[in-house]
């Protein structure tokens, strides 16, 4: 199922609605340049779909895009970050 994504940049998140629910990624600004992605929520009853990396990759996307690092605080996004290592030039150094 492919998710028509919106970036809520007031509310800091990107989300969906799916199945009359929301689906969500959330992230904060912890530093100028830098998006810390910090939740992942997709619905229960429609988990497994691959939703989840759909929103992760929309926001790691946005975040190329503006130039930004990321830190993937979310272990949803980090493990979407080892299956892509094309992203991992993105993490902020520790």
């Amino acid at each position: 199922m492919a998710l028509n994504i919106t970036h809520d940049e007031e509310d800091l998140r990107f989300y969906a609605i799916v199945e009359g629910d929301e689906a969500e990624l959330t992230y904060t600004y912890p530093e100028s340049g830098v998006m810390d992605f910090d939740h992942t929520f997709v619905p229960e009853g429609s988990r497994g779909q691959g939703l989840a990396d759909q929103l992760v990759k929309t926001g790691l996307d946005y975040a190329r895009s503006q130039n930004y690092q990321i830190v993937p605080s979310c272990p949803v996004v980090g493990a979407y970050i080892k299956r892509h290592p094309d992203y991992r030039d993105l993490v902020q150094p520790e």
